[in-house]
């Protein structure tokens, strides 16, 4: 009998061990997790030059990372919950690829990198006309036999409802498949002597408030409303989830319904990109938000945002809270005004298309050039390109050319013009507004004709087409219906008829003097 008891002791005590040994081999594993590095530090990366690079990734906590890169070595200690990150001291440019190793105490693994050029590296997003691929832009097209040293990672398209930490895509050595990004980077590659790497992260349709982190909620109060609104909805909520873990590839209408909400987009496809060392990020986004003119819209659903009126403002908080997030302040942004287009929202009151009083495009260039109230930015002038009919026109060359003469001239500080004429002052003379302009060292139109696509009025908002005469740099405007203009609007419609251009052919700024509610 006490051999019986001794024997069924044994088995409980044998038991009891092996649940030890098992908990403890499980506490192992969860405190060595294998030695991770963050999604974008791949094989064929470009990094950017000139500042420090942040590296960063997970492993187990307490264990002592090291970095080998460019004959230098640094290391860290990944803190409580495994996390690490060790800023690389800043790099010339170089077309000499380069390898990356990276080693933790706790784990065997080695990170290898390799073949990794320091250049300048830009994040171009935004919604359908940043997609907009290389095939139906014949001009861009042209240049692809031509593109050298050019690299590209593009993100893939998804949704997150929270934050992510990583996101999928790899780095190609080959141009993106953006029309305007890639245009953008051929033409900057170009003039920096200098690898160029684009991160591209864009999805049609989406509005501005999709790329919104949702702490801002606290500084945009329209923003607030709709991710109350989100949270509340569970209905929605549920088809995201449904969508998420459904088939592959989703279909066109799940597409369209994904990439219209808000907030989820930037958890999914921005914030895993924080704090990723570049120089700056292209944004071509707007159309959504052209939807109303003071926003928040109840029906459909998809034009609750921003409106034209509210988006200057919404975009200005939103630079500065990336900046924030990548904690540079000098981080620079090139916002693509929206090009022509003739759809006005108030076409059926009776209002001629081509009045500047009609709720056109020309609101929303308005508020995206209120982007240049802040420091380190540039927008991209089209008020000549686009198409009166098409959302999505092919002229997309010249917005990556312009764009990178923009860089060269506020990021790289080379001495090139890289600005068309921008109204200065207006001043009244007899029965005339007389338009000054910097940028201009000559005014003169690019079909030889005299300027087009301006606009008078008296103080009652009675708006008149003006007769333009170039006169050094300045315009002489006239109208015989006014006797006393006081106000003067140019380019001011959805597609505006205009081909005034200063020395180097780069169109007139559009601008409105008065202050008129519309």
């Amino acid at each position: 009998m006490k051999r019986s008891i001794d024997f069924k002791n044994f088995i409980v005590f044998a038991i009891l061990i092996m649940d030890i040994s098992s908990f403890a081999q499980t506490k192992e594993i969860k405190a060595n997790p294998i030695l991770q590095v963050g999604s974008l530090f791949q094989n064929h990366m470009i990094l950017q030059r000139d500042m420090p690079i942040p590296v960063w990734g997970k492993a187990s906590s307490g264990a002592t990372i090291k970095i080998q890169f460019a004959n230098s070595e640094k290391s860290t200690i990944a803190n409580s919950d495994g996390k690490w990150r060790i800023n690389l001291k800043p790099q010339e440019a170089s077309f000499e690829p380069k390898t990356m190793l990276i080693t933790s105490s706790s784990d065997a693994k080695k990170i290898e990198i390799s073949d990794i050029l320091i250049g300048d590296v830009w994040i171009c997003s935004g919604q359908s006309n940043m997609q907009f691929p290389i095939n139906k832009a014949p001009e861009v097209k042209k240049l692809v036999p031509l593109a050298k040293n050019i690299r590209s990672f593009e993100v893939k398209k998804t949704v997150a409802f929270q934050p992510q930490e990583s996101l999928e895509g790899s780095w190609q050595v080959k141009h993106p498949n953006s029309a305007v990004a890639f245009s953008f980077a051929y033409f900057l590659e170009q003039s920096s002597d200098a690898p160029v790497g684009i991160i591209l992260t864009c999805w049609g349709s989406s509005s501005i408030e999709a790329w919104m982190p949702k702490d801002m909620t606290a500084i945009v109060p329209h923003f607030k409303t709709m991710m109350n609104e989100f949270d509340a909805d569970e209905k929605t909520k549920t088809r995201i989830k449904a969508i998420l873990e459904g088939p592959k590839p989703w279909g066109r209408e799940n597409d369209i319904f994904l990439r219209s909400q808000s907030n989820i987009l930037y958890n999914a496809m921005m914030h895993p990109l924080i704090p990723y060392a570049c120089r700056g990020l292209v944004w071509y986004q707007g159309e959504r938000n052209t939807q109303s003119m003071f926003g928040m819209l109840k029906e459909p659903w998809f034009s609750r945002n921003s409106g034209m009126l509210k988006y200057g403002d919404a975009l200005k908080e939103w630079i500065k809270r990336y900046r924030k997030g990548w904690n540079n302040e000098k981080l620079h942004f090139l916002v693509v005004m929206l090009p022509g287009y003739g759809k006005v929202l108030d076409l059926d009151k009776g209002i001629s298309k081509e009045n500047p009083d009609a709720h056109s495009w020309a609101w929303m260039r308005e508020s995206q050039l209120k982007a240049l109230e802040l420091s380190n930015t540039s927008v991209v002038n089209t008020i000549d390109l686009g198409d009166v009919k098409n959302i999505h026109p092919n002229d997309k060359l010249p917005i990556g050319k312009r764009a990178a003469l923009l860089v060269e001239q506020n990021v790289l500080h080379k001495k090139v013009t890289a600005f068309g004429p921008v109204m200065k002052k207006v001043k009244s003379k007899r029965n005339t507004l007389v338009v000054s302009f910097n940028n201009a060292k000559k005014l003169k139109t690019k079909d030889g004709k005299t300027p087009t696509g301006f606009w008078l009025s008296d103080n009652y908002g009675n708006w008149f087409p003006a007769k333009a005469t170039i006169k050094g740099k300045k315009i002489i405007l006239f109208s015989d219906k006014i006797k006393n203009p006081l106000y003067v609007r140019y380019a001011f419609t959805g597609k505006p008829n205009v081909n005034l251009v200063n020395e180097v052919n780069l169109p007139a700024y559009p601008f409105r003097t008065d202050s008129f509610l519309p």
